[in-house]
């Protein structure tokens, strides 16, 4: 007897059918376990570490240190891009959009991630939601200078030079929105006097016009003023920070000076796209506390460019960015500053 042939068509569809149902029987894994996988693989491939400033600034020094130790313990290399712009938001802007798997990290100071916060009316980042914590590093005073023919030796000096000579109330910064900004505005803001902020380019030419007597102070790093002080063409009058200095111990704090509440320190941070999976962020995180407490990157950022290394945890860099919003938020209020 004759059996006629199934059509292919069908046979088609029901082998289809059957390598479903083979499918759908096996155990479901969830998406979760391959990002767990790529996690506990990473690193295969050279890391990103964006700088948001030019070289040869502090956090530019801290990035090509942390980059090179970071390299040699996670067996990948760790490339330092500088990406400068807008007090940091073009290289800030730049990470936040980035994958975040590992393999971009960012160098985060005061500016981008507290200040900009409120200086920037459409800053096309969010310092809290895009971004994963990972170590603070440093904090930085900044130290106040004067040019040594304005005739003053004292934070109580210059403060009555600027209330008296409408002339003299210009300061410097090395530009608009960074610490060394705002450092100027709190002082105009507690000694009740409307100064005029010129930005500059970075440091250098903001020093050049102090020490020639076209503007009449600025507050900046201490060891970018060391040289010009060193040849007579800058004077440092006081710290920003609530303690002294132990690369300049002779200066007063600010406090100490006369001017109540004066407490500014900029600092420095490593920060990942927000989502970094769990481990990557924890293993980098171990890694960078290790590295800040190598004698030798304490002693090149300590002694080198004044910093206070602290290789703070990502609850502690949170918790410092959760209380550094709102307070340059008030003040970037309250002095009217903007980044123009």
């Amino acid at each position: 007897m004759h059996t006629p042939s199934m059509p292919s068509s069908v046979i088609g569809r029901r082998a289809v059918l059957r390598a479903g149902a083979a499918l759908a029987a096996l155990p479901a894994v969830p998406l979760a376990a391959f990002a767990q996988a790529d996690a506990a693989a990473w690193p295969t491939r050279a890391i990103t570490y964006v700088v948001p400033f030019t070289p040869g600034g502090s956090t530019d020094v801290i990035g090509r240190v942390v980059a090179q130790k970071l390299g040699e313990a996670l067996g990948q290399p760790v490339v330092v891009d500088n990406r400068p712009g807008a007090a940091g938001a073009v290289g800030a802007t730049y990470v936040a959009k980035a994958k975040p798997d590992g393999y971009t990290l960012f160098g985060g100071t005061i500016s981008t991630h507290a200040i900009n916060a409120s200086l920037y009316k459409n800053l096309p980042y969010d310092p809290v939601k895009d971004f994963e914590p990972i170590s603070l590093v440093a904090f930085l005073p900044n130290v106040l200078i004067v040019d040594p023919n304005l005739g003053v030796d004292s934070v109580a000096g210059l403060i009555a030079l600027l209330k008296k000579d409408p002339t003299k109330r210009t300061f410097a910064s090395s530009g608009a929105g960074t610490s060394t900004h705002l450092a100027g505005e709190m002082l105009a803001e507690a000694i009740g006097v409307k100064l005029t902020h010129i930005p500059y380019k970075g440091t250098p030419p903001a020093m050049l016009d102090v020490s020639s007597g076209q503007v009449a102070f600025m507050f900046d790093q201490v060891t970018a003023a060391l040289p010009l002080v060193q040849a007579g063409k800058l004077k440092l009058l006081a710290v920003t920070s609530a303690k002294r200095m132990a690369l300049v111990p002779q200066l007063p704090t600010m406090q100490e000076a006369g001017v109540p509440g004066f407490d500014m320190a900029s600092w420095q941070a490593v920060y990942a796209p927000k989502n970094l999976p769990a481990p990557i962020a924890q293993r980098l995180s171990s890694e960078i506390a290790k590295i800040l407490q190598m004698p030798d990157v304490k002693a090149k950022l300590a002694d080198q460019f004044g910093m206070d290394v602290v290789a703070g945890s990502p609850a502690q860099l949170a918790a410092l960015m959760q209380k550094e919003i709102p307070r340059w938020g008030e003040l970037v209020r309250k002095s009217g500053a903007s980044p123009d």
